[in-house]
């Protein structure tokens, strides 16, 4: 699915972009152009970058061993 039209990103991108490193809505902006003309994909964009990020690290422990990470 397309996230942002103005750029032509779709959310396989931004998959593509966090396998690659990106963790910030402020990097796939860099990246990608995601939300530097409109703005109205920002939402989605931010939602589907946290997808991605849940996705390729559901399981990290905190320091202490005992809880997951926060969202």
């Amino acid at each position: 699915m397309y996230v942002c039209i103005c750029n032509a990103v779709t959310e396989r991108d931004i998959g593509s972009a966090v396998a690659e490193g990106c963790c910030s809505l402020r990097e796939l902006r860099e990246q990608l152009g995601v939300g530097a003309c409109c703005g109205r994909c920002t939402g989605c964009a931010r939602d589907v970058l946290k997808n991605n990020l849940h996705a390729r690290a559901p399981h990290q422990l905190s320091v202490s061993g005992s809880q997951p990470l926060a969202a």
